[in-house]
């Protein structure tokens, strides 16, 4: 048998965000004892929630802790011990917005957002930041890792990472949500906890891009292995540690959304590699895919400080440009020859024997 979860006090949990994700961390935090609000943006969803202790539109066919309480009142946060921002990208500096007035200065904030923001290239902590002056950054956490919502709402074995720059930040939110199948590890770095968890997105595209395509688990390895190459890159120049993309967040993450038919990003790269225009692809996923706005940005991001990102941009010209699949992926493989190693990748004792 492992270890039990560590025991602590029942807290108040505020979860902002009643889509996939929110509903099932919402349902995990009741399910270990704590007194539970979800705030939702329609009352339907609320409603249902409530009555029915589902979601149908969000997490079709789960049955939510009946211990959670919904409402579309965002002063539910007003006492929470601890706030879980769980709502797309897009969206976050606007529900900010509607929080600081309520938001006690002892409440720990926290997010589960794996994007970037559009225009000013900011990671998510870094719009809390500007919209709640009230949170000390010493209070903020980030929750992230391999973790589909249908799994985690089911109770199946899930592991994830909260980083925060306080390590008992971090142990607090840690001790909250960890449970008998929900278990957490901390971790200083979240400017990498942030970027591995939004980056793999386009990498996840590309793999579904290929299997559309029938390329075979061939590319597929191929795509993840040197997209993995792109995000460290990108994200050590902009100040992540290296070993963090060798986590959960990075490598762990990258291989749940680019195998796996619960991805958004997957499925909507598949739908690109099988014919479907864009639109079309997003409208049959029906959710926020993270991964087109995240490309975007961080190509923006990349040109900024000249990092080479070859996979990234050649999806980025099938998003935006009118690339055919076929074509983008003609033009990679067509590359001038190049070294595997990075120059922050390469082992200092291994070197070439002969030239």
């Amino acid at each position: 048998m492992g270890e039990e979860p560590r025991r602590v006090d029942t807290r108040k949990v505020t979860v902002i965000g009643a889509g996939s994700f929110g509903s099932a961390l919402a349902s995990a935090a009741a399910g270990s004892g704590h007194t539970v609000s979800l705030v939702a943006r329609r009352q339907e969803v609320a409603d249902e929630i409530n009555t029915a202790h589902r979601n149908e539109r969000y997490l079709p066919g789960v049955d939510l802790d009946p211990r959670v309480m919904a409402t579309v009142r965002h002063d539910a946060v007003s006492d929470a011990d601890l706030v879980l921002l769980v709502v797309p990208s897009h969206a976050m500096r606007d529900t900010c917005r509607s929080l600081p007035l309520r938001l006690t200065q002892s409440a720990i904030v926290a997010h589960a957002t794996k994007g970037l923001e559009t225009g000013s290239r900011l990671r998510m902590s870094d719009v809390i930041l500007q919209e709640l002056p009230a949170v000390d950054r010493r209070r903020l956490a980030v929750l992230t890792g391999p973790s589909h919502a249908e799994e985690v709402s089911r109770g199946l074995p899930t592991t994830m990472v909260v980083a925060s720059l306080s390590r008992s930040t971090a142990e607090y939110v840690q001790d909250t949500l960890m449970s008998r199948t929900l278990r957490l590890y901390t971790n200083p770095d979240v400017i990498g906890s942030e970027l591995g968890g939004a980056l793999k997105n386009i990498i996840a595209l590309g793999c579904g891009i290929s299997d559309g395509l029938a390329f075979g688990d061939n590319a597929r390895a191929a795509i993840m292995t040197r997209g993995l190459v792109e995000i460290t890159r990108l994200g050590v120049r902009l100040g992540a540690a290296f070993g963090t993309f060798s986590g959960l967040t990075g490598v762990g993450d990258l291989i749940v959304t680019c195998t796996s038919r619960h991805s958004r990003n997957w499925n909507t790269g598949y739908l690109l590699g099988q014919g479907a225009p864009l639109e079309e692809a997003l409208a049959r996923v029906g959710m926020a895919v993270e991964g087109i706005k995240t490309t975007q940005v961080a190509l923006e991001l990349a040109a900024q400080a000249c990092v080479p990102m070859p996979i990234a941009a050649a999806i980025g010209d099938i998003l935006f440009h009118g690339k055919s699949p076929w074509d983008a992926v003609e033009d990679l493989m067509g590359r001038t020859r190049t070294h595997e190693a990075e120059e922050y990748m390469l082992d200092s004792t291994v070197s070439w024997e002969y030239e």
